[in-house]
């Protein structure tokens, strides 16, 4: 046990794990932030904190990481490269593990052109692997990237990010490797929605021997319309979206897709669920955080056991 995390904890006893998402708002709104995390209490083992995703400014993701914890939630706090060079990270890493987070996940980040501020000069003084290596260094050497010693190390349960999607595919499972050898002790994957590409990921990091060095936990967002499931398949980078999954929303009246959007996300957690080296599941219910216990209800998946 390296963080004592809850997440953590019901990784190393066997059960398969359940993490969701929460998104800082675009403002200083803590009270909306709040709402949205009210709906997620009892439905997963741990919360994941965005880093201004899509390169978009929010409120950061240390202040909502504190905000949980005080809500009785335990996050999963990202961070991503673009932003701060190898000091403003280190300190961030010292200053979450101060505060009492002990789940890291570390991320490149959207590129600065996709965002709401495309003539911002990103950082990349680190990139993901770089950043694993570096928690994990200072978590169990007590040395920093210059060699200073840590007086106090940050006891972290340290995760990275896989897309089983973007060309090369075969690469993909190179780059989780070099994540996991980094520092990496678990994984949460890109949305999923094409099944048999996925299965083919998996089957090569069991062959590579990933998915008994690292915990694997598969990415699921459920679509609430056949209008989002379009913009996934044509904007989104890195994201399959097969055209049967669009076909399946249109094919229900426009009231009913949200419904059907849910069933659909259901049968794709239990099909993860039954994959190889699966751990368990990252659902990511972007901005429709108040349908998630429905989601977990539905795939039997609450309550969420207790581990001491």
């Amino acid at each position: 046990m390296t963080a004592g995390s809850n997440l953590e904890k019901i990784l190393k006893s066997g059960h398969k794990a359940v993490t969701c998402e929460c998104g800082p708002p675009r403002g200083a709104d803590a009270e909306h932030f709040r709402h949205k995390a009210s709906f997620l209490k009892g439905c997963g083992d741990a919360v994941n904190v965005t880093d201004n995703q899509t390169a978009v400014v929010r409120f950061c993701s240390l202040a909502a990481s504190k905000i949980l914890l005080e809500m009785g939630l335990e996050p999963v706090m990202q961070m991503v490269t673009r932003d701060m060079n190898r000091i403003g990270l280190q300190s961030n890493v010292l200053g979450a593990a101060a505060l009492g987070i002990k789940n890291l996940l570390c991320l490149t980040g959207d590129h600065q052109s996709f965002g709401d501020h495309p003539q911002s000069k990103n950082v990349h003084d680190l990139d993901s692997i770089m950043l694993l290596h570096t928690v994990k260094t200072m978590r169990d050497e007590g040395k920093m990237v210059s060699g200073t010693e840590v007086q106090g190390r940050p006891q972290m349960f340290i995760g990275a990010a896989a897309n089983p999607f973007a060309d090369p595919q075969d690469f993909r499972v190179v780059r989780m490797g070099k994540k996991i050898a980094a520092g990496a002790q678990f994984i949460q994957t890109q949305c999923i929605y094409n099944m048999e590409r996925f299965r083919h990921f998996m089957e090569m990091a069991n062959d590579m021997g990933l998915t008994e060095k690292a915990y694997i936990l598969a990415g699921i967002t459920p679509l609430k319309s056949v209008g989002m499931a379009n913009y996934m398949k044509k904007f989104v980078p890195g994201l399959d979206v097969p055209d049967s999954c669009i076909a399946r929303l249109r094919g229900v009246p426009k009231d009913k897709q949200a419904a059907e959007g849910i069933k659909l996300a259901v049968e794709q957690i239990h099909e993860c669920l039954e994959m190889k080296g699966i751990a368990g599941i990252h659902l990511m219910a972007i901005e429709w955080e108040e349908r998630v216990p429905e989601i977990l209800e539905t795939a039997k998946l609450v309550p969420r056991p207790k581990v001491d």
